[in-house]
């Protein structure tokens, strides 16, 4: 999966009709997204179809921004979960999801937290 770019910038640029400041928000849309379906995936104690769904959100919205690695390991893990053929494959999903993370948080697309951010009205 590896030979899948982290980001696809020219389905991005695609994606958000070459609006920079657009591609920015949705890459931060994007981390939190990651940031909140991961643990609910790894989570063996639930049910392998709610994980699946899971994955299937996941995949959903890597395709969305161009994080082709993501959207191909979140499908393996979700096909693997659906087929009920054990363990899916979540070291390669986690580390696609960190590396694509990394990126985005280096090339400054990375949400501010809200606990950092400016009140609003201010």
């Amino acid at each position: 999966m590896s030979s899948h770019p982290l980001i696809d910038r020219e389905h991005l640029t695609a994606q958000t009709f070459g609006d920079a400041d657009l591609a920015h928000e949705v890459l931060g849309l994007f981390v939190e997204q990651c940031r909140r379906l991961m643990p609910a995936i790894a989570a063996a104690e639930q049910p392998d179809a709610d994980r699946a769904d899971l994955a299937h959100t996941l995949k959903g919205a890597a395709l969305g921004v161009g994080a082709a690695r993501v959207a191909a390991a979140s499908a393996a893990v979700e096909a693997s979960l659906r087929a009920g053929t054990g363990a899916p494959d979540l070291p390669e999903l986690e580390a696609a999801v960190a590396a694509t993370l990394a990126l985005i948080a280096e090339e400054g697309a990375a949400p501010t937290p809200p606990s950092l951010a400016p009140a609003s009205g201010t």
